[in-house]
């Protein structure tokens, strides 16, 4: 049987601690967490613009939308870059993946903003031919984004994930929960896109709401669980010790996933 290819971790300086963040990282992860940062800016500066614009937090337009989605692709950006790095994956597979990831994130990213200047709603607006061809583009962009996330989820339980103690749990536990994120928001886009391809306009602004709350839960697990991992690891606590604390904190985001799941079915 050929063996998994190494981690990251598994090929840094011998010199380095064991699964101490990489000393040298590429030119992809590099660029990956430059765009996850300027993403992030982005989206504070547009907090800046909604304090002193003003105007309605909800709604299909408003500032709230290049606000979140800057920082949530940003940070979203950053995590899988260096969540990636337990995984045995190997360099050129996943640096192709990453590449278009980051692409991925920019497209989403300027056509919420570009649509939010421009006044108009940048998700299930059909009214001209340019917001159309946005649309569908943001939507399209979001198969990409499942895509690729698939992909580093199936890699996540085809090898087991490098790390301290409890890292392949919290990497496996982030992707699983990730993949709820993911469902989620593919039911909002198709949901979205029929009520608008029937008629329904408005209806199609509001039918994504109740799936909100589940989809920005789900959606961060894949970093915080393996943060949490890696916290643990730098404290004197023994393996048990993390892995417990570590097993309940998967458990926690678990429930809260659960019910975020059960108000949008009651709800939906």
């Amino acid at each position: 049987m050929t063996p998994p290819p190494p981690s990251v971790h598994e090929i840094q300086s011998p010199s380095s601690p064991p699964y101490a963040l990489p000393s040298h990282l590429s030119t992809a992860e590099r660029l990956c967490h430059a765009t996850g940062v300027l993403l992030f800016l982005s989206g504070l500066v547009h907090l800046g613009v909604f304090a002193v614009d003003g105007g309605p937090w909800e709604g299909p337009v408003s500032w709230r939308k290049p606000v979140t989605f800057g920082l949530s692709f940003g940070l979203t950006l950053v995590a899988i870059t260096w969540v990636t790095s337990y995984l045995r994956l190997a360099p050129r597979p996943r640096t192709a993946l990453l590449a278009v990831l980051a692409a991925d994130c920019v497209v989403e990213v300027a056509g919420i903003t570009l649509q939010a200047w421009r006044g108009v709603p940048s998700h299930l607006d059909m009214e001209t031919p340019f917001d159309t061809a946005v649309s569908m583009t943001l939507a399209v962009g979001g198969g990409v984004l499942v895509a690729v996330l698939t992909l580093f989820a199936v890699a996540s339980f085809r090898h087991r994930p490098t790390g301290p103690a409890g890292m392949a749990l919290a990497v496996r536990s982030g992707f699983a929960i990730l993949l709820v994120a993911l469902a989620s928001g593919a039911a909002m886009i198709a949901r979205g896109v029929v009520l608008t391809r029937t008629g329904h306009q408005e209806a199609a602004y509001h039918s994504t709401a109740p799936l909100k709350p589940l989809h920005g839960v789900s959606l961060h697990a894949v970093l915080v669980l393996p943060a949490l991992a890696w916290l643990l690891s730098r404290t004197p606590w023994s393996e048990p010790v993390r892995r417990r604390i570590l097993w309940t904190a998967t458990g926690l985001y678990a429930t809260a996933v659960l019910a975020t799941a059960v108000w949008a079915t009651l709800t939906y």
